[in-house]
């Protein structure tokens, strides 16, 4: 059987290699040189690729079998991503790989900036000493403005908080809840510039954004601020903020990206109080292999016919980065509930609760529709044939969203009936930063239990006693019990346990827990 070949466009690290295994057959060219490019895409499957290699309309033409685009990194502007749309091609990236390096690069061109760090260094070694000259100023009770709240600003406003500085942020589309929870306010645009004594940028480079701190920003700022950009060149006008900097409007400033790249000239580099890198930003030994190892299990995934969670076009549409969390957890969802119900229903119906119904949630359906067939059929299940195994059983799935929800920002329920007319429902959430996985919801009991792998469910006749029963029988199977939650009827005459366990639990185990405590009904769940 011949291997799905691989096109690897640019260097990236041994272990995006050891991440794509043997299943492929690899080969290399200089993305950056587009005659060895082109005739290299003839017959690829996949071309992974940095920032060097520009995979625009002609490339994406010239690979006629090509499947997907895999980008090393975050930024996707030498990528034309209609295009690729157009041809069928899926584009994936690697949104969190460079994250932290370059929310710690903003914090250090920010502390440089404040603090002279990079003219003083140059002085020292040219042979002056000059601690009168570069005198700084502190970042306790500062106000910093953080342009763009999404994954990295968010990491800067938690570094920036440890300084004991107040933080603001300008973001459209972020909650003031988000923002709170970072413990930031959101502001708009104006009232940022007119408040921050630093302001850090971390947008993505769109219509919109391009020169968004120009000439007109710059003079509603305050004269002592200083003004960070690690995100994309661009934003912040380099001609605009050189004549603030001249005019005494801007106090300094610490640039890694620029509007025209490679950039050796500039303006800005006759200022002392500007500190520059050449896009560095990602340029950690860290981020470069969680990127390579991030796009090859990409690869992997697009090439076996699954669902990518880093694919930024699917189907047409876009992914957005607020619901990619909730395509693992809507799949163990539909895990749960043909566990919990002992087979599929007759309709899948997925109502989604909550502030992500801002957003296209429909890629939720065929995780759903995973998840529900993962256990109960022999094959394989994938997300390219999960559609074409619930059409083969009548099973169809109806999605339905609503705004509002209850205890939590977002819920996302799974319900259907089955043959006998019995009801199941299963509901789940992700709660916190880390988007932990919770069940928080079966068959009308409320819970709140973190997903995990080794799950028993069981329903009984509310009395003294059982959780005791339970801890024994476990305990006599050598099985250490992870936790444990007890939900009860409004009539509190019937509860459900919810058990995990650090190890699978064996059906025999749990059946004799069943009888031991008389359960209706159970449930045994491994993730």
């Amino acid at each position: 059987m011949t291997k799905p070949v691989v096109l690897i466009a640019e260097e990236l690290s041994p272990a995006t290699l050891d991440a794509l295994g043997p299943d492929f057959e690899i080969r290399s060219c200089d993305g950056a040189d587009r005659s060895a490019l082109l005739p290299a895409l003839a017959d690829v499957d996949a071309v992974l690729i940095r920032s060097a290699t520009k995979m625009d309309a002609e490339a994406i033409a010239a690979g006629r079998q090509l499947k997907v685009i895999a980008r090393a990194g975050v930024g996707l502007d030498n990528v034309d991503v209609p295009a690729a749309t157009q041809a069928g091609v899926m584009v994936v990236n690697a949104p969190t790989s460079n994250i932290t390096s370059a929310a710690e690069l903003a914090v250090g061109l920010l502390l440089a900036s404040a603090r002279n760090i990079a003219p003083a260094n140059q002085a020292l070694k040219g042979g002056a000493w000059k601690r009168s000259t570069y005198g700084g100023v502190e970042l306790l009770d500062k106000t910093v403005g953080i342009v763009g709240l999404g994954r990295i600003g968010a990491l800067v406003a938690e570094r920036l908080k440890g300084f004991g500085m107040e933080i603001i942020a300008y973001d459209p589309y972020t909650t003031p809840a988000k923002a709170a929870q970072l413990g930031a306010r959101l502001v708009e645009l104006d009232e940022l510039l007119a408040q921050s004594d630093f302001i850090s940028v971390h947008l993505p480079k769109t219509k919109e954004t391009l020169g968004l701190l120009g000439a007109d920003a710059l003079t509603k700022v305050k004269p002592t601020v200083h003004i960070i950009n690690a995100a994309r060149g661009g934003i912040v006008d380099e001609a605009a903020l050189a004549d603030a900097l001249r005019e005494g409007r801007v106090a300094g400033a610490g640039l890694d990206v620029f509007a025209k790249e490679p950039c050796t000239d500039s303006p800005l580099f006759e200022f002392e109080q500007v500190v520059v890198t050449p896009h560095l930003g990602a340029s950690t030994d860290e981020a470069q292999e969680k990127a390579g190892i991030a796009v090859a299990k990409s690869v992997r995934l697009a090439l076996g016919g699954e669902i990518v969670p880093d694919a930024v076009n699917v189907s047409g549409g876009v992914i957005v980065e607020e619901v990619r969390p909730g395509i693992a957890l809507v799949e163990k969802l539909g895990r749960v509930f043909t566990a919990v119900a002992g087979g599929v229903p007759l309709h899948l119906d997925l109502d989604v609760c909550g502030e992500i119904t801002e957003h296209d949630v429909s890629i939720w359906k065929l995780s759903a529709l995973k998840g529900l067939f993962t256990d109960v059929v022999e094959d394989q299940v994938s997300y390219v044939n999960a559609p074409v195994i619930a059409e083969a059983r009548g099973v169809g799935v109806t999605l339905t969203t609503d705004a509002t929800s209850g205890d939590f920002r977002n819920v996302t329920t799974l319900r259907g009936a089955l043959k006998d007319g019995t009801e199941v429902s299963v509901a789940g959430t992700l709660t916190g930063p880390r988007m932990i996985e919770k069940l928080v919801g079966i068959n009308g009991f409320d819970l709140e239990v973190p997903l995990s792998d080794h799950l028993a469910v069981f329903t009984y006749a509310d009395r003294p006693g059982i959780i005791g029963q339970v801890g024994s029988i476990v305990g006599e199977a050598a099985i250490n019990i992870g936790g444990m939650q007890v939900a009860r009827s409004e009539k509190r005459d019937t509860a459900l346990m919810l058990l995990s366990a650090d190890s699978e639990l064996p059906h025999e185990v749990a059946a004799r827990i069943a009888e031991a405590i008389g359960a209706e009904h159970f449930a045994v769940v491994n993730l």
